[in-house]
């Protein structure tokens, strides 16, 4: 691209308060920067900008005040600097994730890498709706899933080992649902409370709470703002890369039915969202997938 005609159009590129200045969005999946592309960030914002960035809700960094004449010149060195232009309109936006089991106690799977993963597929695709991505490595669900247009929940079935349990009360009272009690020395689970956080299994002492089912579980049609909803529950899978398989297929399906101008949570019973639940069920029904969750 020779000049910057054509690319205040892409979905990175904001205009301000002020029309005669713009705000640039980068892509930055799961929110991770490797010091040398703050340090790239940083003189960027000094070079072309005020010399400050704003962090947003989405882990990504806006570059505030810019000359739209220098878009062209600026997107040159955001590629360089691996962190190139960003998704703000009717995209798939930048997909945001916890720490996962890297670094978080609680975590019952990969978030960074699995958001990645998605990224690298989905990123940036033209949708008739914004689709925001969110995945959390438990059920404290630290990032909203249940508040974007696609949520991933990493989960955990605990199961004791029979005949093994010593009644000490360690899960119990580490379980914040009150789904444990200890009955004649044995550990019992209230199915109907667990939420299945997996922290019980963690707390055992003696390792005697496995995780029978990790999984993930997916939800659609979640939403923040002025009138907040919770998304809806699509199917559990245990497989990560059937997750990026399904999250590819649900963006398919809005992006064929959904339509602009309304938000995703407000049309899904007038895309049968009932019936493609059932179809998307039987389509990975042959990938470890169930087609109610729990």
């Amino acid at each position: 691209m020779s000049n910057g005609y054509g690319i205040h159009m892409r979905g990175g590129v904001i205009t301000e308060r002020n029309a005669d200045e713009c705000t640039v969005r980068v892509r930055i999946p799961a929110g991770n920067l490797t010091i040398e592309q703050m340090r790239g960030l940083a003189t960027i914002a000094k070079t072309h900008g005020q010399g400050f960035v704003h962090i947003t809700t989405r882990q990504t960094v806006e570059i505030p005040h810019l000359n739209p004449a220098h878009l062209t010149r600026i997107a040159r060195k955001l590629a360089k600097n691996g962190t190139p232009l960003g998704s703000e309109r009717d995209e798939v936006v930048n997909v945001i994730a916890c720490p996962g089991i890297e670094r978080c106690k609680y975590a019952n799977v990969d978030t960074i890498g699995l958001a990645r993963k998605i990224d690298e597929r989905l990123f940036g695709k033209s949708m008739p709706v914004k689709i925001r991505i969110s995945l959390s490595g438990c059920p404290n669900a630290c990032t909203s899933p249940m508040l974007n247009e696609i949520g991933i929940i990493g989960r955990i079935q605990p199961l004791r080992i029979p005949g093994q349990c010593t009644g000490c009360g360690t899960c119990a009272k580490y379980c914040r649902e009150n789904a444990i009690t200890v009955k004649n020395g044995i550990s019992v689970l209230d199915p109907v409370k667990c939420i299945q956080c997996g922290i019980c299994v963690q707390s055992c002492p003696f390792e005697l709470l496995q995780s029978k089912f990790r999984h993930y579980l997916i939800m659609v049609g979640g939403r923040r703002g002025r009138h907040p909803r919770i998304g809806r529950m699509v199917m559990m899978v245990e497989d990560e890369e059937r997750v990026v398989d399904v999250v590819e297929r649900i963006v398919l399906w809005v992006y064929r039915r959904a339509w602009s101008g309304r938000l995703l949570s407000e049309q899904l019973d007038d895309l049968h969202f009932e019936e493609f639940r059932k179809e998307i069920a039987e389509e990975f029904s042959s990938d470890k997938a169930t087609e109610t969750p729990g």
